[in-house]
Protein backbone atom coordinates (compact mmCIF):
# COMPACT_ATOMS: atom_id res chain seq x y z
CA UNK A 1 0.00 0.00 0.00
CA UNK A 2 1.34 3.54 -0.66
CA UNK A 3 -0.08 6.53 0.91
CA UNK A 4 0.23 9.66 -1.28
CA UNK A 5 -0.18 13.30 0.60
CA UNK A 6 -0.17 16.69 -1.75
CA UNK A 7 0.56 19.72 -0.75
CA UNK A 8 1.17 23.55 -2.56
CA UNK A 9 -2.18 23.79 -4.06
CA UNK A 10 -3.87 27.57 -3.36
CA UNK A 11 -5.00 30.62 -5.10
CA UNK A 12 -2.42 32.34 -7.67
CA UNK A 13 -3.34 35.00 -10.22
CA UNK A 14 -2.67 34.73 -13.55
CA UNK A 15 1.15 34.71 -14.50
CA UNK A 16 2.10 33.14 -11.14
CA UNK A 17 3.53 30.61 -10.01
CA UNK A 18 2.76 27.02 -7.83
CA UNK A 19 4.84 24.07 -6.90
CA UNK A 20 3.17 21.16 -5.98
CA UNK A 21 4.33 18.16 -3.81
CA UNK A 22 3.83 14.50 -3.39
CA UNK A 23 4.92 13.11 -0.56
CA UNK A 24 5.06 8.80 -0.86
CA UNK A 25 4.65 6.57 1.58
CA UNK A 26 6.79 3.73 0.13
CA UNK A 27 10.26 3.40 0.52
CA UNK A 28 10.54 1.82 -2.74
CA UNK A 29 9.17 4.84 -4.38
CA UNK A 30 11.88 5.31 -6.58
CA UNK A 31 10.27 2.29 -8.57
CA UNK A 32 7.29 4.19 -9.34
CA UNK A 33 5.94 5.92 -12.36
CA UNK A 34 4.61 9.10 -11.32
CA UNK A 35 2.00 11.17 -12.73
CA UNK A 36 0.16 14.87 -12.02
CA UNK A 37 -3.44 14.51 -13.32
CA UNK A 38 -5.87 17.22 -13.20
CA UNK A 39 -9.66 17.71 -12.72
CA UNK A 40 -11.44 21.13 -13.89
CA UNK A 41 -14.94 21.42 -12.94
CA UNK A 42 -17.42 19.17 -15.29
CA UNK A 43 -14.30 17.89 -17.30
CA UNK A 44 -12.66 14.71 -16.74
CA UNK A 45 -9.48 14.24 -15.20
CA UNK A 46 -6.65 14.64 -17.39
CA UNK A 47 -2.79 13.68 -17.57
CA UNK A 48 -0.61 16.68 -17.00
CA UNK A 49 2.68 15.05 -16.63
CA UNK A 50 4.53 11.92 -16.21
CA UNK A 51 8.19 11.09 -14.50
CA UNK A 52 9.34 8.01 -14.88
CA UNK A 53 12.11 5.57 -12.76
CA UNK A 54 14.93 6.42 -15.23
CA UNK A 55 13.57 10.27 -14.93
CA UNK A 56 12.44 10.49 -18.41
CA UNK A 57 8.99 12.93 -18.49
CA UNK A 58 6.23 13.82 -21.03
CA UNK A 59 3.65 16.65 -20.56
CA UNK A 60 0.59 17.47 -21.90
CA UNK A 61 0.88 20.10 -24.85
CA UNK A 62 -1.79 22.57 -22.74
CA UNK A 63 1.41 22.51 -20.03
CA UNK A 64 4.68 22.22 -21.99
CA UNK A 65 6.99 24.84 -21.67
CA UNK A 66 5.20 26.33 -18.77
CA UNK A 67 5.00 23.31 -16.23
CA UNK A 68 8.08 20.78 -14.73
CA UNK A 69 7.77 18.06 -13.04
CA UNK A 70 10.64 16.51 -10.92
CA UNK A 71 11.39 13.83 -8.22
CA UNK A 72 13.61 13.26 -5.16
CA UNK A 73 14.05 9.74 -4.75
CA UNK A 74 15.57 10.49 -1.37
CA UNK A 75 12.99 12.32 0.06
CA UNK A 76 10.28 10.31 -1.85
CA UNK A 77 9.18 12.70 -3.01
CA UNK A 78 7.56 14.29 -6.39
CA UNK A 79 7.19 17.78 -7.83
CA UNK A 80 5.31 19.94 -10.12
CA UNK A 81 6.59 23.47 -10.54
CA UNK A 82 4.01 25.57 -12.73
CA UNK A 83 4.88 28.61 -13.81
CA UNK A 84 3.02 31.35 -16.27
CA UNK A 85 -0.65 30.04 -14.90
CA UNK A 86 -3.54 30.67 -16.52
CA UNK A 87 -7.10 30.47 -15.44
CA UNK A 88 -7.60 27.28 -17.09
CA UNK A 89 -4.82 25.59 -15.04
CA UNK A 90 -8.06 26.09 -12.55
CA UNK A 91 -8.58 22.50 -11.14
CA UNK A 92 -7.69 19.54 -8.53
CA UNK A 93 -4.69 18.53 -9.07
CA UNK A 94 -3.92 14.97 -7.93
CA UNK A 95 -0.61 12.60 -7.85
CA UNK A 96 -0.77 9.09 -9.06
CA UNK A 97 1.74 6.18 -8.47
CA UNK A 98 1.86 3.49 -10.36
CA UNK A 99 4.12 0.13 -10.43
CA UNK A 100 2.08 -3.07 -9.87
CA UNK A 101 -1.06 -1.38 -8.71
CA UNK A 102 -2.06 2.58 -8.85
CA UNK A 103 -2.39 4.57 -5.96
CA UNK A 104 -3.81 8.05 -5.95
CA UNK A 105 -3.52 11.19 -3.83
CA UNK A 106 -6.23 12.75 -2.07
CA UNK A 107 -5.82 16.05 -4.29
CA UNK A 108 -5.14 19.63 -3.94
CA UNK A 109 -7.30 22.76 -5.27
CA UNK A 110 -5.33 25.07 -7.52
CA UNK A 111 -7.05 28.48 -8.66
CA UNK A 112 -5.64 30.78 -11.22
CA UNK A 113 -7.84 34.01 -11.16
CA UNK A 114 -7.22 37.74 -10.58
Amino acid sequence: QVQLVESGGGLVQPGGSLRLSCAASKSIFSAYAMTWYRQAPGKQRELVARITPAGTTNYADSVKGRFTISRDNAKNTVYLQMNSLKPEDTAVYYCNAFLLNEYWGQGTQVTVSS
